[in-house]
């Protein structure tokens, strides 16, 4: 009986002393100092402040999550594929991180910055960045080696998935006034129907789910890429042609100016293009130029 306890409380010390466990570690704690500091504040308001703390906070609880699991060797219990579900999250969280990196500083910090109270706006500005650092060393640790698909998420066509669907969630944050043009509305047809079909791609793998599908997987998420790569080709064309046709800046265009939404939407749409781009070659040589 004392045995199998002792086999239920297994300790696995080296998910902290690895270097992925101490990426990690860094992460929790640049998180934690960066949400408390901008709390000690107290200026964290509106939609922007909001999302910024909603990703340290998510980011520190999850990955603290992840530690204890690995620590106490939990995880085989969860029903879902743990490699995958560890490279996407520290995708993810990397990637919102840094976006919270820019965002914040260039909302909340005024200058001259030279009060304690912007001090620590820009000590919790630096603990971010760091932790996007971590977040992105532990993407790099937990990359798949080439030849490597026995975790598809921590492969580059999979981190590039969640690239992808986040993106495309940036998208969607800056939407605004796309009902009145034709051309705008087969953008955001484009924007939804690909992100829902990546979102898919990127559970059913967590889940255990792709084995079900009567399909080969892999030549199908190579006609996936480049169905996704057309798509968005006309989308990188029709978005600027119809947002800013007889358009320039409007002088009176302040934050959340509809013009530098639709600017930052055309940016973002070409961030996708090349990362479906990218996403069709690698996939497509995992498919036909096989490792020996």
């Amino acid at each position: 009986e004392s045995a199998g306890t002792m086999a239920v409380a297994t300790v696995n010390l080296r998910a902290l002393t690895s270097w992925v466990g101490i990426a990690r570690i860094f992460a929790v704690v640049l998180s934690c100092l960066t949400f408390s500091l901008v709390a000690s504040t107290g200026n964290f308001g509106g939609p922007y402040g909001t999302w910024c703390m909603f990703t340290w906070c998510f980011c520190f609880i999850v990955t603290l999550l992840v530690l204890l699991l690995e620590l106490l060797e939990l995880y085989p219990m969860l029903p879902l594929s743990w490699d995958d579900f560890t490279s996407a999250f520290s995708m993810l969280a990397a990637l919102m991180v840094f976006t919270s990196s820019v965002v914040f500083p260039s909302t909340f910090i005024s200058s001259p910055c030279s009060s304690n109270y912007c001090a620590r706006q820009a000590v919790a500005t630096t603990a971010s960045c760091l932790c996007f650092l971590a977040y992105a060393a532990e993407v790099g640790l937990t990359r798949a080696k080439p030849g490597d698909i026995s975790s598809f998420l921590s492969t580059v066509p999979g981190l590039l998935k969640v690239f992808e669907a986040y993106v495309a969630c940036l998208i969607f944050s800056l939407l605004d006034e796309y009902n009145k043009e034709s051309g705008l509305m087969w953008c955001v047809a484009v924007y939804s129907i690909c992100f829902i079909f990546t979102l898919l791609i990127i559970i059913f793998t967590i889940g255990r789910c792709l084995a079900y599908i009567p399909c080969p997987l892999d030549k199908m998420l190579v006609g996936y890429n480049l169905l996704a790569l057309l798509m968005y080709i006309t989308a990188t064309v029709l978005w600027p042609l119809y947002s800013f046709r007889g358009k320039s800046r409007p002088n009176s265009c302040g934050r959340g100016c509809s013009w530098d939404k639709h600017l930052g939407i055309t940016f973002l749409t070409i961030f996708n293009l090349i990362a479906y781009l990218v996403d069709l070659i690698y996939s497509s040589r995992m498919v036909f130029i096989r490792t020996p």
